[in-house]
């Protein structure tokens, strides 16, 4: 789940928050989207599947100010050991997220996880 301040205020039509991040050593990269459910961003979502992006999970919840939000993740094996990605792979696909949400007006900073967020 994403830290989100208020639901009142979008980064995009349908999105409050964007995440992009790796668990260690970071290479492979998932997408972590906090979503409005009643105002889903479609355009968004059928980007990442056409790019081979995966859904593994969706949660809904209530926001302390009322608001709904649905918690998406999105993953894309890779080549490499554990469907890691091999470095050209992550430059292709980080090349791929980044027009993804540039063509919403999204800009993000990639981030590799602490091992306790990342195995909790």
């Amino acid at each position: 789940m994403l830290f989100l301040k208020s639901t009142t205020v979008t980064k995009a039509p349908g999105i409050y928050e964007v995440d992009i991040a790796a668990k260690p050593p970071g290479k492979t990269y998932g997408v972590y989207l906090a979503t409005d459910p009643d105002n889903p961003p479609v355009a968004v979502i059928e980007a990442l599947a056409a790019a081979g992006f995966q859904q593994t999970h969706s949660s809904g919840y209530t926001h302390k100010d009322r608001g709904k939000v649905l918690d998406l993740h999105f993953q894309k094996d890779g080549t490499d050991l554990f469907k890691g990605w091999k470095l050209e792979e992550c430059e292709t696909n980080m090349a791929q997220i980044t027009k993804i949400f540039g063509d919403v007006g999204i800009t993000y900073t990639p981030r590799v996880m602490s091992l306790a967020e990342a195995y909790a």
